[in-house]
């Protein structure tokens, strides 16, 4: 089997946690190659790695099939516009895009270019949200009424990464954790009719938001997706209610932490929670009340390069789209306009 050549377009945080900790335990993958302009931490680590101090030299370099696009939000768009260009495949991460036009934009240039577009939604593989969609697909809860998704933080202070204060396009906790929150709902319970929004800044000296209250119009029920970077005591993540019972679970996902401390994917306790964090069913099942916390689901965001794999090697169609992240940024347009105008945006 001819390995897939992969490069990174940098190697902060989210190439050395959420990337190449991947790509190098993947058997199809290679890691080729990655974006430093001047440093070389990824040699350290991965003593085989080509480094590349352009984007330019990099696309240039036959040899490399797929690029990652794990760079700041505000240059996804670009960057990922030229990989497109170069003709190749390329993971951009969330959010996709600043706006729904930029979107349908790379989403054209791939299928004109015949590349793969990938959006890297990590979070469709973290062990609560795995656990909670068996919940629905399972119909424990019975129709559903009332939804809950929070992704809360509390860090008062502003990040010492200056791009991420920046007032510039997709930018902010709305783009950063909302891309996540929104996916997940889509995912849940598909797409929204109407949004209504409230979008704030608390923390002094701050440019950009870091706190939302989104509400999702869907025909049987609503969906509130929340977050805040002053939340110190944490919140149940996911809180599911519906005509027959109600499931509520911490959003406890280890996987992060794990990676952090050195941990490989390959490791066998990589992905499995505590059983102290295992979310709670208060149902009727078969025609009995139950009330019993149930076990999560193993998290693995091994699984979203296996699903690239399995559509660049085998044709799968592709699993999270740009027409998936596309959709995301439209009910993030939705809800900032919702704020510009102070009423429900009809989807």
């Amino acid at each position: 089997m001819k390995q897939i050549n992969t490069a990174l377009c940098s190697f902060g945080m989210s190439g050395w946690v959420f990337h190449a900790p991947f790509i190098d335990a993947h058997p199809a993958f290679n890691l080729y190659g990655v974006w430093e302009r001047t440093k070389n931490l990824a040699q350290e680590k991965y003593p085989s790695v080509k480094t590349f101090r352009t984007l330019e030299e990099l696309l240039a370099d036959d040899n490399i099939e797929l690029v990652v696009v794990n760079t700041p939000s505000v240059t996804h768009y670009d960057f990922t516009k030229q990989v497109l260009q170069a003709g190749k495949h390329v993971v951009v991460e969330k959010p996709f895009t600043a706006t729904v036009a930029q979107a349908q934009e790379l989403i054209e240039l791939a299928k004109q270019n015949n590349c793969k577009l990938f959006v890297y939604q990590n979070r469709r593989f973290d062990s609560d949200f795995k656990t909670v969609k068996k919940v629905l697909e399972d119909g424990l809860l019975g129709d559903i009424v009332d939804a809950e998704l929070r992704y809360d933080r509390y860090v008062p202070a502003l990040s010492y990464k200056a791009h991420k204060e920046a007032p510039t396009a997709a930018v902010g906790c709305l783009y950063d954790l909302g891309a996540h929150l929104i996916d997940q709902s889509i995912q849940f319970f598909g797409m929204p009719t109407a949004v209504f929004a409230d979008i704030a800044i608390n923390r002094p000296g701050s440019q950009v938001d870091d706190y939302f209250d989104l509400k999702l119009f869907y025909p049987t029920h609503r969906a509130t997706l929340r977050s805040s970077y002053y939340v110190r005591e944490a919140m149940p993540g996911l809180q599911i209610h519906g005509k027959l019972g109600s499931f509520i679970k911490p959003k406890t996902d280890v996987q992060e932490t794990q990676l952090q401390a050195g941990k490989k994917p390959t490791d066998a306790d990589y992905g499995i929670e505590p059983e102290s964090e295992r979310g709670l069913l208060h149902s009727e099942v078969n025609g009995k009340v139950v009330r019993e916390h149930i076990p999560s689901f193993k998290g693995n965001y091994m699984d979203f390069y296996e699903g690239v794999y399995q559509t660049l090697r085998n044709n799968n169609p592709v699993h999270i789209s740009g027409e998936d992240g596309m959709k995301v940024i439209s009910v993030i347009e939705a809800a900032l306009k919702s704020v510009k105008e102070k009423r429900r945006i009809d989807l």
